[in-house]
């Protein structure tokens, strides 16, 4: 296992991370796959990866991540605490929400995360989380009175991620990117912002989906040579531990046509690296339209599907109608837009399911 250095935060963590989501019993609708491993099971599985190496284990809240949270923290009590860094995460925007769920989280750890994440910011609730009294504010708190060892904010969207690196108060980022989707990722590597923070990368498996066209050892060596600090994978059995944790991977580099090409021997893939250059003047996700139209045809079909039907049918009179195409112009794919929004239409409608 080689080991990164997570931003300014002295700490030394493992390449590859364990993500706790498939250890979860119950029925959290994250997965295309679940694996429910009891206590003593998952446990074993998270001895095994730490045999291997790892040393960064990434979990959440209850309501988020079922009993994972719970679990990690039974594990933690099996071996030498001061050998794993622990990240825990949870979706509260305002400052006493996310002091009570931090307490609440040291309490089903058993122990004081290491880091502690406001999850899934986004433009909708970057203003609370950021501003007086937010969530960013109780955490900073919480880091002076030794309650968490550092601060993160976890986003899907780099405008939010490039404001909690310009933030002093945030050590830790959290984002997601994979071979397919690597455009924040090229864009987080040219922007010298991000050096001094520490970046937990996700969605390496693009939850699973990208098996299949390609290896998990094709998949983890081809976002090696990102500037990531360390790289969560989820992982719910021993076989998947082991490809993960038993050998050291290659450095592989894919070019984004290698990627397209290999995903065309199954469905025509729109050629979205997810940089979100692509700012619509009526507020449209255009990108993340664009990823869901491919995770569909990637089996991730009822999910996609509801996902693709939020605001389509305003998005599709918009995009047709739209004469200023800033979109396009800021497109480094060069795609064209108002047809790729058709095709996604049109798939939905299909399912008689445009409202």
């Amino acid at each position: 296992m080689r080991y990164r250095t997570l931003g300014n935060t002295g700490l030394r963590v493992s390449e590859l991370g364990f993500g706790t989501i498939p250890i979860l019993s119950g029925s959290v609708p994250v997965l295309p796959a679940y694996f429910s491993p009891d206590n003593n099971t998952a446990i074993a599985i998270m001895k095994k990866a730490f045999l291997h190496g790892c040393n960064f284990y990434d979990t959440a809240i209850p309501e988020e991540y079922g009993d994972a949270e719970h679990k990690l923290g039974l594990f933690a009590k099996t071996i030498d605490r001061k050998k794993i860094i622990i990240s825990d995460k949870a979706r509260f925007y305002s400052g006493g929400d996310i002091y009570r769920e931090v307490i609440r989280s040291i309490e089903n750890l058993g122990t004081n995360p290491d880091i502690y994440f406001v999850h899934q910011v986004d433009e909708s609730n970057a203003d609370e989380v950021f501003g007086k009294g937010g969530a960013l504010d109780a955490l900073y708190d919480l880091k002076r009175e030794g309650k968490i060892g550092f601060t993160g904010i976890a986003s899907h969207y780099y405008n939010v991620l490039y404001r909690g690196a310009m933030d002093s108060r945030v050590d830790v980022l959290q984002g997601s990117g994979n071979i397919l989707e690597r455009g924040m990722l090229d864009r987080i590597k040219e922007e010298p912002a991000f050096v001094g923070k520490g970046l937990i990368l996700n969605k390496v498996y693009a939850a699973g989906l990208l098996i299949g066209p390609f290896t998990p050892a094709e998949l983890i060596g081809g976002i090696l040579e990102y500037p990531f600090s360390c790289a969560l994978l989820g992982i719910g059995t021993f076989e998947q531990e082991s490809i993960a944790f038993e050998h050291e991977h290659e450095v592989l580099h894919f070019s984004f046509d290698e990627v397209l090409q290999r995903l065309r021997k199954t469905f025509e893939p729109i050629g979205c690296t997810r940089c979100q250059r692509c700012v619509c003047p009526h507020g449209h996700e255009i990108h993340t339209s664009f990823r869901q139209f491919n995770y569909y045809n990637l089996g991730k079909e009822f999910w996609a599907i509801n996902k693709l039907n939020m605001d389509l049918r305003e998005t599709y009179h918009h995009c047709l109608t739209c004469t200023h195409h800033n979109c396009m112009k800021h497109c480094p794919q060069r795609i064209y837009i108002p047809e790729e929004i058709e095709r996604i239409y049109e798939l939905v409608k299909a399912f008689g399911r445009v409202c």
